[in-house]
């Protein structure tokens, strides 16, 4: 008599969700969105405040100087990490560039660097059609349309309780330990983001006042200015600028927001060459954040930078496609 056969299931794979705290969960939380709100409406009180609080005496050199160096660093962080290297890989660093790059773009207050990258790989995916996070067009083309579509694109997205997938989005970063343990720590860079001008204000002056007034232009004030320019990406670099590369969406170049978007508005070109380490291909088009890979490069620190080529821009000129 043979003993009865027994089957044994099969192990059942377990997917690990990102930690909806830290990396962000696919489903944003009301408290999420709350803290969110937070972080948009106090700095940005900061700034309607900041000609009264200047006009009265509180602003120093020294502030100035904090704020500038701040907004300089986290403002790169974004602009060189989070965009150029972590979204479209426009260059590869080493180790600890890597990392420091990735840390300044935190200390932005925009996100941690998993989240911020799957939202912008899915909007280059669907870039001003459905599925877009943030397109201003997403409503219509007119005028009441596009108003709303604005707002969205500007600020209103951010608060969609659907959140991109990152796990489809950003696989390659979710397997990166480096950037994982980064991005998971998110809280605390924002928390040295927002101490550090205050500490270093408190030590330059040696009082409590410049501790204070250091918070409140290197911390508040930056965090909303830089905040609102990098927003203005996506809404108004979206809707009103020159065209003169051939792209599949609305984007365009906007000159007068170069230097403080750190050569980010010239959109038109990265939206027809999205890893172009250069944005600002053209001449006088001031690209700041192109400068810090070349310095970088320079220095030996990344390599295998995708500098524009000459024929291949010119291939994507709105006049030479005409011709």
């Amino acid at each position: 008599m043979t003993p009865p056969t027994t089957t044994t299931a099969p192990p059942v794979a377990t997917v690990t969700e990102p930690d909806r705290a830290t990396l962000g969960a696919d489903v944003q939380s009301r408290k999420e969105q709350l803290a969110l709100a937070i972080f948009i409406l106090v700095p940005f009180l900061a700034v309607l405040a900041a000609i009264p609080v200047a006009w009265g005496g509180w602003l120093s050199w020294t502030d100035v100087g904090i704020t500038v160096v701040m907004y300089w660093l986290t403002g790169h962080g974004v602009t060189v990490g989070y965009h150029r290297l972590f979204t479209h890989k426009s260059f590869k660093p080493s180790r600890w560039l890597k990392n420091v790059l990735a840390i300044c773009g935190s200390m932005a207050i925009q996100g941690p660097v998993v989240r911020w990258v799957a939202d912008h790989r899915k909007h280059h995916k669907f870039s001003d059609r459905d599925g877009d996070p943030h397109s201003p067009w997403k409503y219509g083309n007119d005028l009441k349309a596009l108003t709303k579509g604005f707002m969205h694109a500007h600020l209103m997205w951010l608060f969609d309780t659907e959140q991109t997938s990152q796990r489809k989005y950003a696989p390659d970063l979710m397997k990166d330990r480096d950037i994982v343990r980064i991005s998971r720590a998110f809280p605390i860079w924002v928390l040295i983001s927002l101490l550090a001008p205050a500490l270093a204000g408190g030590l330059i002056s040696w009082s409590w006042q410049g501790a204070l007034t250091a918070f409140f232009w290197g911390s508040l004030v930056r965090v909303s200015l830089l905040h609102h320019v990098t927003w203005s990406i996506n809404s108004i670099c979206h809707t009103i600028g020159d065209r003169p590369f051939v792209s599949r969406d609305k984007s365009a170049n906007v000159w007068w927001l170069a230097i403080p978007s750190m050569g980010e508005s010239w959109h038109n070109l990265h939206h027809a060459d999205p890893t172009c380490a250069r944005h600002g291909v053209m001449r006088g088009q001031l690209d700041t954040s192109a400068r810090v890979i070349w310095a970088l490069e320079k220095a030996g620190w990344v390599h295998d930078v995708r500098w524009p080529v000459k024929e291949r821009v010119e291939s994507k000129l709105v006049a030479n496609r005409a011709a």
